[in-house]
């Protein structure tokens, strides 16, 4: 096994620098174990390469035994014993949801003390409710995700290279710790089997350990901060685990397709699905309804709206699920071939998370766009597929695109792709060369 190794992810960490020493509580936000951890122990680095003294920082896990349980107040008299008299203090509390009022503390520290406020969670509850309540306009939040491919192939030990090509444009190639050139494709079909949780590069990708870590990464996502989290909050609203797990594994194996709750509903009566192969009485749309937000909120599943490109307005009905990690769908559903596209379209998603786009699916007429990406007057609608080699293939992509009348970019991205192009105005693009990309 190898050796921990605490890897640079600059994207994060230079949006984390960038509100230093700001009154703005940083907060990062992600699924169980995407990193949000190292993230704050490279910005305390950062920080001590800067010139700040230990005694300006304070770090407390709340998942660590070292840290007693305490309430709100127990944790404000515990900072402000170690508070730097006279200097910047710089906070930095991981899993700080587990303290029951932190948000009062928190909001103490603010208004107390000259201190720069870091935290992270594991539950978008933390921002729904409690800190939007107290600090509504005072924190940033900064969405952590699992690795992308480009970070896939730097934590697992390779290098992206840029040399120019033939024709006279740039050409990337991957190297390994030899310098030997590595076949891309091959290590993007590592990465769509084993996925990107940062875990990985430190156990290597032997698909046994592989599993074991994922269902590590899974009990905490849904054990700790779903079921367990339900059950401090005395709603009680997410009783059944078995129909949660029901519930994920549809989700997980419909990324992609249209989705309600009413569907999930039938589905799971209509094949037996919820005890011991017995059909039992349909969960009630509420309910699957508040299952389902529990594993948004647990940053597992992303809700993605359609938008009616026409109409221009958000429909209510029929959104798409993608799951955080496609490494966690093959833990779930098994190893399988014939949905490549699928799982191609999860991870052009969530690569335009990454890069700040807010994403929907579009609608017009009877057709669909796989996603309208925006970002403050940018915009651009995608197209996303296996192969543009075959003109059927070719056509029914780029018809829905053809209807949209304005001059916002239209690009399609393909896996295989003979030849990048532009047709009546849109791109076509390599997969692989989007994802590596900036």
């Amino acid at each position: 096994m190898k050796k921990n190794i605490l890897r640079k992810r600059d994207f994060y960490l230079k949006r984390m620098i960038s509100f230093q020493d700001t009154e703005m509580i940083k907060v990062m936000t992600g699924i169980r174990r995407c990193g949000k951890s190292s993230l704050m122990k490279l910005m305390v680095e950062h920080l001590r390469e800067s010139g700040v003294a230990d005694d300006q920082i304070i770090e407390m896990n709340f998942e660590s035994m070292s840290i007693p349980e305490m309430d709100a107040r127990e944790f404000y008299e515990y900072v402000k014993a170690r508070i730097c008299k006279g200097r910047k203090t710089y906070l930095f509390f991981d899993e700080i949801q587990r303290v029951s009022g932190w948000e009062n503390a928190v909001n103490a520290f603010r208004v107390d003390f000259d201190c720069d406020i870091y935290i992270t969670g594991s539950n978008a509850y933390l921002l729904s409710s409690e800190l939007s309540t107290y600090l509504s306009g005072r924190y940033v939040e900064i969405k952590v995700l699992p690795l992308s491919f480009r970070e896939f192939i730097d934590f697992h030990g390779y290098k992206l290279a840029e040399g120019k090509s033939p024709a006279g444009g740039v050409k990337k190639r991957i190297l390994d710790a030899d310098g030997e050139v590595y076949d891309t494709k091959e290590l993007f079909d590592a990465y769509t089997r084993f996925g990107g949780m940062p875990i990985l590069a430190d156990i290597g990708l032997e698909t046994e350990r592989v599993m074991a870590a994922l269902d590590g990464v899974y009990s905490a996502a849904v054990v700790n901060d779903i079921l367990e989290r339900e059950k401090r909050k005395g709603q009680r609203t997410i009783t059944d685990a078995v129909l949660l797990r029901k519930i994920i594994m549809f989700l997980a194996d419909n990324i992609g397709n249209n989705t309600s709750a009413t569907s999930i509903g039938n589905t799971l009566v209509n094949e037996g699905l919820l005890e011991n192969g017995k059909r039992k009485t349909k969960p009630a749309v509420q309910t699957i309804q508040e299952y389902i937000r529990a594993l948004t909120e647990a940053y597992f599943f992303y809700e993605v709206k359609r938008f009616d490109i026409k109409g221009r307005e958000y429909l209510r009905t029929l959104g798409k699920y993608y799951i955080v990690d496609i490494g966690l769908r093959n833990y779930l559903l098994g190893f399988r071939e014939g949905d490549s596209g699928h799982i191609l379209e999860n991870i052009i998603f969530f690569e335009l998370m990454r890069r700040g786009y807010d994403v929907s699916v579009g609608k017009i007429d009877n057709q669909e766009v796989d996603f309208i990406a925006t970002k403050s007057d940018e915009k651009k609608y995608i197209q996303v597929t296996e192969t543009m080699n075959a003109p059927e293939t070719r056509q029914r992509e780029l018809a829905p695109l053809r209807k949209i009348r304005d001059n916002y970019e239209k690009i399609v991205i393909a896996l295989e792709c003979s030849l990048p192009q532009t047709q009546d105005g849109i791109k076509i693009v390599r997969a692989l060369d989007f994802l590596l990309g900036d």
